[in-house]
């Protein structure tokens, strides 16, 4: 144990684990001298030395989340580390009061048991966690329950969420029939997972979807209504897909195919805007449309494109959708939001349908969003199509 005498101040100060505290000591030379202090000094008899020892506060548990706090930082490893003297010490006020690093180093000299320790960092994430993502909302929770397609980890339920939610109680009741945790936080931690979107009090991580690349095409039975397949070409705002899937699944289309370039990925907010959808409709991507539709116009089927009221002369013509009558395996192509159909994908369709408008349009409101179009056509061709069966 290290002592340190002052002549100028008169005080001595005196280091140990529990207690520290001036104390006055008659006037001498200024030493540092390493020597024992003996228990009459740190407790006198005169009482005019009243130790008091300061406790430590309570910290608050270290709440992990798993999805983003799985370990502690490095500085609170650190602090973990020192010793109960030290931390205490840091945490006293004044000038005087405060632990030098001359101090700190002949304590810990002085200690051979207590060291510094290296704190490695650890990574924030579990390695084998890097790919799972955060499906948030009532519908898309539920959905990827049932359906099976992921692999789940945790749901993650709003704290103080009110008990009579049925919808909630709903989603907890399938995760825990699934042997999924079920985990109560905060609506912060809900917001930060959901990136601010609307998450209904739930939030369920699971592994990504994807777009299926393998090929099950068969010929159509000739004992059934015609199918219609809706193919898709480089639709990028997830809103517009996830809006396009849930029409193509409550209309009754039979395949919904997409290509895999200039297209965004099946996100959970695509799964949040088509309301769930997407965890039950698989999509099927390709790499290489024009190549597809090759084969089945090969095999039978009509291509039918779209194009906006008003377009220009085509050498291919051009029937309002209410006109249209499907007889015929029909493949339905949607062209994304900027540029519509590429010119490759024209001149494979074999008719051009168009939306009739109500009213005179002005300039620059010529057309619908490509989710509403979407719509409109599927249930335009499904309606033909029961008609002639």
């Amino acid at each position: 144990m290290w002592v340190f005498t002052s002549s100028a101040r008169q005080h001595l100060l005196v280091w140990g684990r529990r207690v520290h505290r001036p104390v006055s000591v008659p006037s001498g030379d200024s030493q540092l001298a390493p020597y024992h202090v003996s228990a009459s000094l740190l407790h006198p008899k005169d009482g005019s030395f009243n130790p008091v020892v300061r406790k430590r506060p309570r910290q608050k548990p270290d709440v992990s989340y798993g999805w983003r706090d799985r370990h502690r930082s490095a500085q609170s490893e650190a602090w973990k580390n020192e010793s109960p003297a030290m931390q205490t010490t840091s945490h006293r006020k004044g000038d005087d009061q405060r632990v030098s690093s001359e101090l700190r180093k002949l304590f810990l000299e002085d200690s051979p048991g207590v060291m510094e320790r290296p704190v490695a960092c650890k990574p924030t994430r579990d390695s084998k966690l890097q790919s799972l993502e955060i499906v948030f909302g009532i519908s898309p929770c539920l959905l990827a329950l049932t359906q099976g397609r992921r692999k789940v980890k945790t749901l993650f339920v709003k704290d103080n969420e009110a008990p009579d939610r049925a919808s909630v109680i709903k989603v907890c009741e399938e995760a825990c029939r699934r042997g999924v945790q079920v985990q109560r936080v905060s609506k912060n931690i809900l917001e930060r997972m959901s990136s601010g979107r609307v998450h209904q009090g739930v939030c369920l991580e699971a592994s990504p979807l994807r777009y299926l690349t393998e090929r099950t095409d068969s010929a159509p039975s000739t004992k059934e209504p015609p199918p219609l397949w809706l193919v898709l070409e480089a639709i990028q705002d997830p809103m517009n897909l996830g809006a396009i899937l849930r029409s193509a699944y409550f209309l009754g289309v039979d395949r919904v195919a997409s290509s895999l370039r200039h297209t965004c990925p099946l996100s959970p907010v695509v799964s949040k805007a088509s309301s769930g959808v997407m965890e039950v409709l698989r999509v099927h991507g390709y790499e290489n449309l024009e190549d597809m539709l090759k084969l089945k116009v090969a095999q039978g089927w009509q291509v039918v494109g779209t194009v906006a009221a008003g377009a220009g002369e085509s050498q291919i013509p051009v029937v309002r959708c209410t006109d249209f009558q499907m007889t015929k395996p029909t493949l339905l192509l949607m062209g994304g939001e900027m540029e519509g159909l590429s010119r490759e994908l024209l001149t494979l369709c074999q008719t051009l349908l168009t939306i009739p408008a109500g009213r005179d349009l002005s300039d620059g409101i010529e057309s619908l969003n490509v989710s509403v179009a979407t719509g409109i056509l599927l249930h335009s061709l499904l309606s033909s199509r029961k008609s002639t069966t």
